[in-house]
């Protein structure tokens, strides 16, 4: 037997139980329960003996029941209201009365989405917090920034990390955009008009659209879409996906800078004690934790794209072509999303910095990055501006040619003190060249982020591991 890998290996306790078969079963007899509420509390001829049965059996699944008569009825749906009915023989008549599958199928959808995404900002918020302490702590300390992974101005280690909380800050205002603008799908019938209820209620519109908006209430909606065929339209769970391949692109820059980093032998990822970084090379330090994150992520930016390609194909009032599709696509991609970001708060809570290795790395390539300084000190002391870039240009192809092609240190420094032209001794030149003089406003960057931006966030918001089930 297959068994998902999101199960045993990825996602968190309680991202499998929001997408479990009890969470969206008892969710089915939940709506089915605030069906008959409203109804008789509209004047439908149901009793409270049998609201209180069908209250009863709410988390008491008969799923061998279910199962048995889904496999005559080929249908899901009705195959639950039988077996809803044989644990509740009094409300039998009433169960799912004037609805259509979509009723408590597309309704529980959206119920899920909404927990899974509040599940997933909680973990992000999480992320953050680990990276702001790792942001205060490092926000002095200097290392090479990089162009086109070329080493280019200096930043400090502090205000890279900023760079990933900011992703994450962006991915937290489209998840509070996504969940304060979730609406319900309510009782809307077979092609959306709500013909079955205005049966029911002999053609009284208020009391149709009172009882949907009753329904709503229940389960925390505050408002309804005010239309739709028998489905809410596909393209609420694209823009649920949506959300979900931005984390993930979030998610996957981080990994890459890690990674980068790893390589570099400045800042490497969590390694336990007993870890085995490669079956063949015992030495090795694998970054594999965010490599994992990579993929994972690679797989949820391209489940994108398969919910915009079934909010495209729905024809008229309904097909069924989505259903099969998004069973398996839009609990995948959450699950993906969960192991991702287990991932990241353990990483980002156990990052291992090599301040050493950045020095010399500083070191290496700062003589070349300080030349306009060098030669703005040097003007300043009655040298010759064109001169002086001649020399400067002369010295640095050389060191740099020492440096690559034969493999030494970079001796521009040594070469620019013994070349009269510049008039200037190597204690001197090292007086400049001190990093921190080259890292612009970094470490007031990176305060003021922390405490104008990242603070607001984080206040009131400290969840354990416990919390979240990673």
């Amino acid at each position: 037997m297959y068994i998902s890998p999101f199960s045993t290996r990825y996602a968190g306790s309680e991202m499998q139980k929001i997408f479990s078969e009890d969470f969206k079963f008892t969710t089915w007899r939940r709506l089915w329960v605030s069906l008959a509420k409203a109804q008789k509390k509209l004047g439908l001829d149901i009793t409270d003996q049998q609201i209180q049965q069908m209250s009863h059996f709410i988390d008491t699944i008969n799923y061998d029941v279910a199962k048995e008569r889904e496999r005559i009825v080929r249908h899901d749906v009705m195959a639950h209201v039988h077996a809803f009915g044989i644990q509740c023989p009094l409300a039998a008549p009433i169960i799912h009365l004037g609805a259509t599958s979509c009723y408590v199928g597309d309704n529980t959808d959206l119920i899920i989405m909404r927990e899974a995404l509040k599940l997933v900002r909680k973990k992000i918020v999480t992320v953050i917090r680990n990276l702001s302490d790792f942001a205060e702590k490092y926000k002095d300390m200097p290392t090479l920034g990089f162009t086109h992974f070329q080493p280019a101005q200096l930043t400090t280690v502090g205000k890279r990390a900023t760079l990933w909380i900011h992703d994450l800050l962006l991915d937290l205002e489209e998840i509070d955009f996504v969940v304060a603008n979730l609406k319900f799908l309510g009782s809307k019938g077979t092609t959306g008009t709500q013909a079955s209820f205005m049966e029911l209620f002999e053609n009284d519109g208020d009391k149709v659209l009172q009882l949907e908006h009753m329904i709503a209430a229940d389960f925390d909606f505050d408002s309804i879409y005010p239309v739709s065929g028998q489905t809410y339209s596909r393209k609420i769970d694209s823009r649920f996906m949506n959300v979900l391949a931005q984390i993930a692109s979030s998610c996957a820059k981080f990994s890459n800078d890690i990674r980068l980093l790893q390589g570099l032998k400045e800042i490497e990822e969590p390694f336990e004690t007993n870890q085995i970084g490669s079956s063949a090379m015992a030495y090795k330090r694998n970054p594999m934790r965010c490599e994992r994150m990579a993929a994972l992520c690679r797989y949820v930016i391209a489940d994108m794209q398969n919910t915009a390609m079934t909010a495209s194909s729905q024809w008229l009032e309904r097909t069924l072509d989505d259903s099969a599709n998004k069973r398996v696509a839009i609990p995948e991609a959450f699950l993906a999303i969960d192991g991702v970001l287990n991932i990241y708060i353990n990483v980002s809570n156990g990052l291992v910095v090599y301040p050493e290795i950045i020095q010399r790395h500083i070191l290496e390539e700062l003589p070349f990055m300080a030349t306009e300084n060098i030669m703005m000190e040097c003007v300043k002391a009655g040298g010759n501006r064109q001169e002086i870039h001649e020399a400067i240009r002369i010295h640095s192809i050389a060191a740099a040619k020492r440096v690559k092609q034969d493999g030494l240190e970079n001796d521009l420094l040594i070469r620019i003190a013994n070349d009269p032209i510049f008039n200037t001794s190597q204690e001197k030149l090292e007086k400049l060249l001190k990093p921190h003089n080259f890292t612009g406003r970094a470490a007031e960057q990176t305060a003021g982020f922390l405490r104008d931006f990242v603070a607001p966030v984080l206040q009131g918001c400290d969840f354990s591991e416990e919390e979240l089930k990673i």
